[in-house]
């Protein structure tokens, strides 16, 4: 099975991501982890979609993270698209939270090297993502809902309520086509 899971920095991506890879023994892919290197380069263009190119064609996967530019390649590739469309109230929140409880180290999803920052630029990233980024991923998901099946999360008990059928029922939850798109 391969799983992609998309939304807004602090939506709760990687955390369910871990979740969910656990309960199905499926291997997580962070993407950021692999984007960034030490000190917070970027991976150049080219050698990006290179590697999310090779990434995609392994067995089963479950990846995290949006990157938008490559999202296509992941998108196809997909049996399952999970979009976290949750308020910019509780993405910035999360996003200021994380900021402080991970204060001079690095995230278990990011690269050794890249400390736990924040600065005004990702605010307003995070912020707008629904209102810039959001049409554009529902028209996404909309052209692939006929092959993949889609779901998106709203808020956290929705995102719990996923985890319980998972907990009870393993990947046949996400087998059934039948989406929330």
């Amino acid at each position: 099975m391969k799983i992609m899971i998309i939304g807004s920095s602090g939506s709760g991506k990687s955390t369910f991501s871990r979740e969910i890879g656990e309960l199905l023994k499926l291997p997580v892919y962070h993407l950021d982890a692999y984007f960034w290197k030490p000190g917070w380069i970027q991976t150049p263009h080219e050698e990006w979609e290179d590697f999310n190119t090779r990434l995609v064609t392994k067995e089963e996967w479950i990846i995290d993270g949006h990157y938008g530019r490559t999202a296509e390649i992941r998108m196809q590739a997909a049996d399952v698209i999970i979009f976290f469309d949750l308020s910019p109230w509780i993405t910035t929140y999360r996003v200021i939270k994380r900021r402080v409880q991970y204060h001079g180290k690095t995230r278990p999803d990011l690269n050794e090297g890249c400390p736990e920052s924040l600065d005004w630029q990702f605010i307003k990233y995070g912020w707008n993502f629904r209102r810039d980024k959001r049409p554009g991923i529902i028209e996404k998901l909309k052209k692939h809902s006929p092959d993949t099946k889609i779901v998106i999360i709203k808020n956290r008990k929705e995102s719990m309520l996923i985890i319980q059928a998972l907990r009870s029922t393993g990947k046949s939850y996400l087998e059934d086509k039948e989406n929330t798109l």
